[in-house]
């Protein structure tokens, strides 16, 4: 088994709660993904598992919470948003979806390749190397994994390396990644996805810089002692208000904005569950006009 690097095995977590999702009645649940309990460790499905039972379910997430209030809503809802927006993308006839910071992620074998477009997932080396040995014979061909490190690798040449064409519109996707880059990191990969033509679309979270800071900890104390003091994960934050400017040095503008409001006005109350959702991340539609 590949060792995975600190942030690549940040990536469970999230997956983790999708597949534990998939328990839930169907009329409630907010991810629908079949595929997310095959991408854990043996020991993590073994959890996944016992979640089966409501009252496991709600212990956990319980657990999460107390770390960061909201913490497990908002994991879910931001994956149900970015499965909207691939669905939209491909809809419209979008055929390159991108992943960035791949991770564990299972959007390109449910819902891209099945619609006919291709998909990139990219990630760093051992990543991209888990990622085959997890997948291998699981779900449809036409997967393209990328091995990049975002600090020295040119992005776009990676891609273009692996089939992608730089002269079509692309979806690109890239959740729960910002905060583990520098700035300089972040604007290197605006730069590179700035090189896409008109009527691509992006699609990427971000952490709150009021919290990244300490100014504002919205009662998640905790998960900033460990990701930002302790083990110093987490290096990029921006205010909402500074999203759009950001986007526009690079050619991208901004569409639409969504954090936890949003979340319970689409997601939570109309499957009537009761789900806190998470003040300390924001996603972000732009498109390249």
């Amino acid at each position: 088994m590949v060792k995975l690097p600190a942030v690549a095995r940040t990536a469970i977590g999230p997956i983790a709660i999708a597949a534990i999702e998939q328990h839930v009645p169907a009329n409630q649940r907010l991810v629908r993904d079949d595929l997310a309990v095959r991408m854990l460790p043996r020991r993590v499905r073994l959890v996944v598992g016992m979640c089966r039972w409501r009252p496991v379910r709600e212990w956990l997430a319980g657990l999460v919470n107390r770390s960061a209030p909201g913490l497990w809503g908002s994991m879910l809802c931001r994956k149900r948003y970015a499965d909207d927006q691939v669905s939209a993308a491909v809809q419209a006839r979008i055929n390159q979806v991108v992943v960035l910071g791949s991770g564990f992620d299972t959007r390109a074998r449910r819902l891209v390749v099945p619609a006919g477009a291709s998909a990139f997932e990219v990630d760093l080396p051992a990543s991209i190397d888990h990622k085959r040995k997890v997948t291998r014979d699981r779900g449809p061909a036409g997967v393209r994994l990328v091995a990049v490190d975002f600090r020295t690798d040119d992005l776009a040449e990676c891609l273009a390396a692996a089939g992608f064409r730089m002269d079509e519109p692309a979806m690109v996707v890239w959740e729960a990644v910002t905060q583990y880059l520098t700035e300089d990191g972040v604007r290197r990969t605006l730069a590179s996805l700035g090189r896409l033509p008109a009527g691509s679309r992006l699609i990427f979270t971000y952490i709150r810089a009021d919290f990244l800071d300490g100014r504002e900890l919205y009662g998640a104390g905790a998960l900033r002692r460990w990701f930002v003091t302790r083990q110093r994960l987490w290096h990029f934050g921006i205010a909402p208000e500074d999203v759009d400017g950001l986007l526009r040095e690079y050619g991208w503008v901004e569409r639409e904005q969504v954090g936890p409001t949003e979340y319970q006005h689409r997601y939570v109350r109309p499957a009537a569950r009761e789900l806190p959702t998470s003040e300390i991340e924001r996603f972000v539609y732009a498109v390249k006009p």
